[in-house]
């Protein structure tokens, strides 16, 4: 019974960090009114709270952590029909971002903080790397040499030396007025 609160704890914590990198991958995460996702370096933005007045949509806007205001940001005009309106911005440098979504009547849809993480390196490709063509022969004599007949036999003749001087040794030493 005093073993169950470490335990539980313990559990939490492998949950929670299986969860995170579901949570940086950057799966849809969503506020009222709008869906936020990112891939790679592209935030995009979705919503059906802003209806059409005088031709426009509204506007989505960017936000790096050093902007406060919605003028400050990366401003893009939503596009889309009446069922759902959406916005993107390419090239979005990776730190914590947030998205404010402005209809054109001037109400907010939403409000969503996004996380963009660093582009991985590009994986090389294959023709930039070389291979060995047999790999390394580990464990069977040799890095990548097809030793002859005479180096074998002189390598057991060594082990072979060594067993009955460590065999000597040990007999001589368990009676010690022998030789």
């Amino acid at each position: 019974m005093r073993y169950s609160k470490p335990l539980l704890r313990s559990g939490l914590t492998v949950a929670a960090a299986a969860a995170l990198p579901l949570t940086l991958a950057g799966p849809a995460a969503s506020g009222p009114g709008i869906s936020v996702s990112t891939t790679g370096s592209t935030v995009s933005v979705t919503t059906t709270a802003c209806a059409q007045l005088n031709g426009s949509w509204g506007t989505a806007s960017l936000l790096d952590s050093s902007q406060s205001n919605f003028s400050q940001g990366r401003q893009v005009a939503l596009a889309g029909t009446g069922s759902g309106q959406s916005a993107a911005w390419s090239g979005v440098g990776s730190g914590t971002h947030t998205v404010i979504v402005v209809c054109s009547n001037g109400t907010t849809a939403g409000t969503q903080s996004v996380v963009v993480a660093a582009d991985p390196a590009p994986a090389p490709s294959p023709a930039a790397s070389a291979s060995p063509t047999l790999g390394v022969l580990g464990g069977i004599g040799g890095g990548s040499t097809d030793y002859g007949t005479v180096t074998l036999v002189a390598g057991g003749a060594l082990v072979g030396t060594g067993l009955v001087a460590t065999a000597w040794y040990l007999r001589r030493r368990g009676r010690p007025n022998r030789l």
